[in-house]
């Protein structure tokens, strides 16, 4: 009887053992900063807790806080925005590091950035930026608009731009009223893109790689890849072949990213309008949800008010959690605190809404966060949650919600 007892009591002291352990790997199950609590719910789904409050820092807030400040004012400026965002509970920096074609850091490949300098970089603006929000358990997540050159019609391309071996070629194209982009069709520059990624989780400890909603810059600039396509036995149609395209540049870089680590994330922000992702954008949102083979979080830009005639929060958010078909991808929803104070013009009825009202931000996160992949929320951006110049009354009020929510 009393070797019966024993058996039970260690049978028991392993289960609680590996219980123990299961939860404790439940709480980071990817060992990173940010801890995404995922806990089984009765009816078998996923629900996180909620944990991410990120924020943009575009190129433009590099321009502002960095370009021509010497390197002690500009740390300053980089110390005091680490401050900012650890003083208000936020953990994700998506901070700005090639917005075109450039970057922000040292590269072998892309030419330093001109939103911050017009010469030589004056110190590693990247690995200052992620030294300083690690010390305050703040992620950097490396964003990239991995098709855009230049927005100006004019750009001179140099012989140290990696756009300039492909002068002359369907590469690059220039686009009426948009720029200089590189051509998502071209195998090419699928590899410069992904060459770019590697280079930065290479060499600095990024938390994660974002791409936001610039994808396909036109309808015509593969027209010739496309008809190469078709005489070699392609068979999709032209709409299918930009979709495939863009699913290959994001595949590649999935895999270049885990190759390397499962610790580092990638997540895309596309448009918050389903249908125009894959109408202009060509974006297949469905594809890239389906399983985790292309990304781990997903961060739809819904900047719709909830009486936006055409796009309502709750419907939106909604059709984006309904697309989400694999229980490890996250739902991060990017708001617009820019919209604050000024009318919605394409929100029909509801065009005054951001006017008439102060907390809009706030109702937005408490009613998505019951939405089972739900992981936390991103603003847009940096500048009108913290510099005074840029806001208006409500923006103020909206902030003052939204810290509510951070606290």
């Amino acid at each position: 009887m009393k070797q019966y007892i024993l058996i039970i009591v260690v049978m028991f002291t392993i289960a609680t053992f590996f219980i123990i352990g299961d939860k404790k790997s439940e709480e980071n199950p990817k060992g990173d900063r940010t801890t995404i609590n995922v806990s089984e719910k009765n009816d078998g789904t996923k629900l996180s807790n909620n944990k991410i409050r990120a924020i943009y820092f575009s190129y433009i807030e590099l321009e502002e806080y960095i370009k021509g400040k010497s390197s002690d004012e500009a740390k300053k400026n980089i110390d005091d925005i680490i401050d900012n965002l650890a003083k208000d509970g936020f953990n994700w920096l998506i901070l700005h590091v090639r917005a075109f074609s450039d970057s922000v850091y040292p590269s072998k490949i892309f030419p330093s950035s001109k939103n911050v300098t017009d010469d030589e970089l004056p110190f590693d603006i990247l690995d200052y930026f992620i030294k300083k929000a690690h010390q305050k358990d703040i992620e950097i997540h490396a964003w990239i608009n991995p098709y855009r050159i230049a927005s100006d019609d004019n750009f001179v391309i140099d012989k140290n731009h990696p756009a300039y071996k492909f002068l002359g070629t369907n590469n690059i194209q220039k686009i009426e009223g948009k720029g200089l982009y590189y051509n998502p069709a071209s195998e090419e520059v699928i590899a410069l893109i992904v060459s770019g990624v590697a280079e930065i989780i290479n060499n600095y400890d990024v938390d994660g790689i974002h791409l936001d909603d610039y994808f396909y810059p036109s309808k015509d600039i593969d027209d010739v890849n496309y008809i190469e396509y078709q005489k070699n036995g392609g068979q999709l149609s032209h709409s299918e072949y930009r979709l495939d395209n863009v699913l290959k540049m994001i595949k590649n870089i999935h895999d270049v990213i885990k190759k390397k680590s499962d610790k580092i994330l990638f997540g895309i922000a596309p448009e918050g309008n389903i249908d125009n992702n894959y109408s202009s954008n060509y974006l297949d949102v469905k594809k890239i949800l389906s399983c985790h083979d292309y990304v781990d979080y997903i961060m739809p830009q819904i900047y719709f008010g909830f009486l936006n005639e055409n796009r309502p929060y709750q419907e939106n958010i909604q059709d984006w959690e309904k697309l989400i078909k694999d229980d490890s991808l996250l739902l991060i929803p990017a708001l617009a605190l820019y919209k604050s104070g000024n009318d919605d013009k394409y929100a029909g009825s509801g065009k005054n809404e951001w006017i008439d009202n102060t907390d809009i931000l706030k109702k937005q996160i408490v009613y998505s966060q019951n939405i089972p992949h739900y992981a936390g929320f991103s603003i847009f951006r940096y500048a009108f949650f913290y510099n005074s110049k840029k806001q208006n009354d409500n923006m103020v009020r909206e902030v003052q919600n939204i810290r509510e929510i951070l606290k």
